[in-house]
């Protein structure tokens, strides 16, 4: 992860839950708001999302603590993954004397940060945010019409 466009980051090493179960959690934030990830995070049923929420928070804490002039609204989670981490190796019980391995997983969470641009308000954004909310880019293609929009009432043949 390049730090250089980061404002903050933090990582959570050793948390004992699977790389798999920690990424459907950390999928959810990737690209929200701080503020609107930390309600995502509160809300989540995921046994998970509470040490996910801790991590988030120690990462604004962080980003408030390398330049206290950081604006915490204007922060959002720029980057965020879930490496594997060590196994445990564990023996269970099998029956006729035999012993089925467990295996006890855990995961290395990285959360990064990034501080959204100023509204500057000038032209060129303006016109980004209007096509957005319509949904088509500049240079997109016309909208086609529908093929059964362009016939007129009484086109059908009769057979």
């Amino acid at each position: 992860m390049p730090a250089q466009d980061l404002v903050a980051t933090a990582r959570l090493r050793y948390l004992g839950t699977s790389a798999q179960k920690a990424r459907l959690v950390v999928d959810l934030i990737r690209g929200m708001d701080v503020g609107q990830a930390v309600a995502t995070l509160r809300y989540t049923r995921k046994a998970v999302a509470g040490e996910i929420g801790r991590l988030l928070d120690s990462a604004v804490a962080n980003a408030h603590q390398k330049s206290p002039e950081v604006d915490v609204d204007r922060l959002f989670v720029k980057a965020a993954y879930v490496d594997g981490g060590p196994s445990l190796k564990r023996i269970r019980p099998a029956p006729m004397g035999r012993a089925f391995r467990v295996l006890k997983r855990m995961c290395h969470v990285t959360i990064g940060l990034g501080e959204r641009r100023a509204a500057g308000g000038g032209k060129a954004t303006a016109r980004r945010r209007a096509a957005a909310a319509t949904g088509r880019g500049p240079g997109a293609a016309p909208k086609k019409a529908h093929p059964r929009a362009a016939r007129k009432k009484g086109s059908r043949t009769q057979g």
